[in-house]
């Protein structure tokens, strides 16, 4: 058994709540936010906690609030030489306060309130200054039904950034396909079946040899075409140029 308290009422942190309320051999002890009023509607028998002097003794403290109050909550927490690990991608474990056992324990996945999630496909990135403490981490990512490997900072904001292109940046261009297509009144529910086949290839081929469309072709017309249509929309003109430049340098062609 492994008790944990989180802290933080966010998407990760709701998450965090819901999957560790179902585990038998993970006992979560208390759920600490500001704000206990925000989270009472996703609670069912937990401890809600909205005082730093009331949390409870526990084997690992996770902070999952947003990046730039992560420093300053691990130094106000009233104990010390305690397991307190963060969910971030981004930020260094050195950024925990010292008088704590630091650690990361960072899922990467996408994370909405509203949205189920299966945590078998939440993979956690880990990294702790002790071996004893990765154990425990690796012991609960386990416990939850996730993979779990062991990151170091570099290599943790490297994936960050990696995810950043791959879910943000790829979910951005389906809004502004959402907005071409709403245009021309064509239901966006036609272009799903592409979006899940464009991701199911590259569980059996590299992102560089899946690669289709006009760019990787170098077919001018189709481009300049495309080009004309987007004259109303200067920013995605200007997205579709860029990417596909950067398609062409990839593939040895000529740019725009």
């Amino acid at each position: 058994m492994i008790s944990v308290v989180v802290l933080g009422a966010g998407n990760v942190g709701s998450h965090l709540v819901r999957i560790m309320q179902s585990v038998k051999k993970v006992k979560l002890v208390q759920w600490y936010s500001r704000d206990k009023n925000s989270i009472k509607s996703d609670t069912k028998d937990i401890e809600l906690c909205n005082d730093l002097k009331n949390l409870k003794t526990a084997d690992i403290y996770i902070i999952a609030v947003t990046d730039k109050a992560i420093e300053a909550l691990s130094k106000k927490l009233p104990f010390e030489n305690r397991l307190v690990v963060h969910t971030s991608g981004s930020i260094p474990l050195k950024k925990i306060d010292i008088k704590h056992k630091r650690g990361v324990f960072y899922p990467l996945q996408t994370f909405s309130k509203s949205a189920d999630l299966e945590f078998s496909e939440v993979p956690f990135c880990i990294e702790t200054m002790r071996k004893e403490d990765s154990n425990k981490l690796i012991t609960l990512a386990k416990y939850m039904g996730s993979p779990s490997y062991m990151i170091n900072t570099e290599q943790r904001q490297a994936l960050h950034l990696s995810a950043v292109f791959i879910n943000n940046f790829s979910n951005h261009l389906y809004r502004i396909a959402h907005e071409l297509s709403d245009y021309k009144s064509v239901n966006f529910d036609v272009l799903k079946p592409l979006i899940l086949e464009t991701a199911k290839k590259i569980q059996s081929t590299s992102p560089y040899n899946a690669q289709t469309g006009p760019a990787k072709r170098n077919d001018q017309v189709t481009i300049n075409h495309h080009l004309r249509t987007l004259e109303s929309h200067p920013d995605y003109q200007a997205i579709y140029k860029q990417l596909t430049n950067s398609i062409k340098i990839t593939h040895g062609l000529k740019k725009l």
